[in-house]
């Protein structure tokens, strides 16, 4: 079977099962407190999953133009059920290990996975816009139905630290069977070792690369971050038990909002500007000034409003950053450029971390309104550069 003749859905189950199983685990924080756990312990849980994120995405994209895009995202989405696996049993070593894995598998899917449906959307006619909106969507969409069902099934389903995990487990499954015969896109490399190595050193310090997406990517879960991890903490006095299900909420509404947002961000977008990151960047300035306000006020109506539109925010730059890759990146290097991408906007997620170290020193209010300077400094940076679409380097 050809890539021509495959479909691009079964690639796409793949990287929304292993969206889904990324983020499954953050409207659960609060039940994991909520049942004695320190905040320490929920935290550095949380921060399991960037040890096996980060590497992933450094790596997963390298492997794929070894190996193929099928195999390394098979082996992503299974590595995803695995570690659902492990979530289900009790005790933080084996809750540790599982959200580990689920960095993995959801590395794969961002830097292959998405790449994969892209691919194989072209091969199909699909426009080189609808193709990278397409995996980026189903990967937004993962994030978000996932966190919503884990959610929803934790505050009114049985076995609130088993089910969620257990239902992902035997849908990814699922995905991973009708993947099995989606066909590959990506040929065996003939090239010297050495130069594909130069051919994905040479995107990364692409001018485009260094000076139009680097300021963009942090903000693109650094945005989500402050979304759905600090909009909760501001206002959860004012929430009383309904405290998961208003995370829960949080999380749908900002993942629900960037997946909506991502078709239109082929309008937004120009060959020749930065237009789509600019607007990006501004529009996450004015979500910074909302989660400002919801500080101020601890509204917990305001602070849905600051998550939507942070979530805007992160699906345009989301999108919008993809779009860049895609026109500076050599066919070779795309996947490991894809994941150098992701692993920058990751970064993002020590905001909140940052946030609450910081808060001993000035309130929240205070830091989302310097956050909100910062986004709008980096809005200048890329509107300096946003003029002329800069030449492919030579590979």
């Amino acid at each position: 079977m050809s890539a021509r003749t495959g479909h691009w859905w079964p690639a796409a189950a793949t990287v929304f099962a292993c969206g889904w199983g990324g983020n499954q685990f953050t409207p659960l924080l609060v039940m994991y407190r909520a049942n004695g756990w320190s905040t320490v312990t929920v935290d550095a849980l949380l921060g399991a999953y960037v040890f096996g994120l980060v590497p992933g995405l450094l790596t997963a994209g390298t492997l794929s133009e070894r190996w193929g895009r099928r195999r390394v995202m098979i082996g992503g989405t299974v590595l995803s059920v695995l570690a659902s696996v492990l979530l289900t049993i009790p005790g933080v070593a084996w809750i540790a290990a599982g959200r580990f894995v689920t960095g993995l598998g959801a590395a794969a899917a961002m830097a292959v996975g998405t790449v994969w449906v892209a691919e194989l959307s072209r091969a199909r006619g699909a426009s080189h816009p609808v193709a990278v909106r397409r995996g980026a969507l189903w990967l937004t969409l993962g994030f978000g139905l996932g966190a919503g069902i884990a959610g929803v099934l934790a505050q009114w389903g049985p076995w609130p630290m088993v089910l969620p995990y257990v239902v992902h487990a035997v849908c990814a499954s699922a995905a991973l069977v009708v993947a099995l015969r989606t066909p590959e896109t990506r040929p065996v490399p003939t090239g010297p070792s050495d130069q594909r190595l130069r051919g994905r050193l040479a995107g990364m310090r692409h001018p485009r690369f260094l000076r139009v997406v680097l300021p963009m990517a942090p903000w693109i879960f650094g945005s989500a971050g402050v979304a759905y991890a600090v909009m909760p903490q501001l206002v959860g006095d004012r929430v009383g038990s309904w405290g998961l299900a208003y995370s829960t909420l949080l999380v749908v509404c900002t993942l629900g909002a960037g997946a909506l947002v991502q078709p239109f961000v082929r309008r937004l977008d120009r060959p020749s500007s930065a237009r789509a990151v600019i607007v990006a960047m501004l529009v996450m300035t004015a979500g910074m000034v909302a989660g400002t306000l919801a500080a101020v006020v601890r509204s917990p109506v305001v602070a849905l409003l600051a998550a939507v539109t942070l979530g805007v925010a992160y699906g345009i730059a989301l999108v919008a950053g993809l779009q860049e890759i895609g026109r500076i990146a050599h066919p070779d290097n795309i996947a490991p450029l894809t994941g150098a991408y992701y692993a920058l906007a990751y970064l993002g997620f020590l905001v909140p971390s940052i946030l609450a170290v910081l808060s001993s020193v000035a309130g929240y209010d205070v830091l989302l309104a310097g956050l909100a300077l910062v986004a709008l400094a980096g809005s200048t940076v890329v509107l300096r550069y946003s003029r002329a679409h800069l030449p492919r380097l030579e590979y």
